[in-house]
């Protein structure tokens, strides 16, 4: 509906064989845009895993610290943390258990982004015997460290946003109010002699 949306402006905008032309790069160009948009659910969910991911690799150092096996760990970080992080790492928790090897384990959520800092960590750690908990708590440190910053950029792009309709408000109301009386004033004088 978009593309024919998109195609019928150019075509109405432009006109005759001209217009045929911009509608149809106008079409395209909607394709596109429509292709790369994200659905709000996957949004959502990326969303939800980077805000637990620091309480998750958190729970996960409390419970290494304590003497807990990796195992151990992450499967009561999958308990507390719950949601689509909570599965994730059930999964991998329970592959591990089973006797999987942590490389394979780990690697098999590095199709989430969000989760890629994760499972880097994770499986170099396993590769070559670095402690886990130094790992897992840089991990939630540059996570807390993103999210502040995302969340910096999102209130300045806030106080952008809310400018354009204020302008877009008051502009008119000063043109027509202070501007246009001027100028009929100035004129009136210019004309009237």
């Amino acid at each position: 509906m978009t593309v024919v949306l998109a195609m019928l402006a150019g075509l109405l905008v432009v006109g005759g064989a001209p217009g045929l032309v911009v509608g149809a790069c106008a079409g395209g160009a909607a394709v596109v845009v429509v292709r790369r948009r994200e659905p709000v659910e996957v949004r959502h969910r990326r969303a939800r895993l980077v805000a637990d991911l620091p309480f998750a690799a958190d729970v996960m150092v409390a419970c290494l610290r304590a003497g807990q096996p990796v195992t151990g760990a992450v499967e009561t970080a999958a308990d507390a943390v719950g949601g689509p992080l909570g599965d994730s790492l059930a999964w991998v928790g329970g592959q591990l258990r089973l006797g999987a090897a942590p490389e394979a384990a780990w690697s098999a959520l590095k199709g989430d982004r969000a989760l890629s800092g994760l499972v880097l960590g994770m499986t170099r750690a396993a590769s070559s015997g670095a402690p886990v908990a130094d790992v897992l708590t840089r991990l939630a440190d540059d996570a807390r460290r993103k999210g502040r910053a995302e969340a910096s950029a999102a209130a300045r792009r806030a106080g952008v946003q809310v400018v354009a309709p204020l302008g877009l408000c008051f502009l008119p109301a000063f043109v027509l109010l202070g501007i246009v009386p001027v100028v009929a004033g100035l004129a009136g004088q210019v004309f009237g002699r």
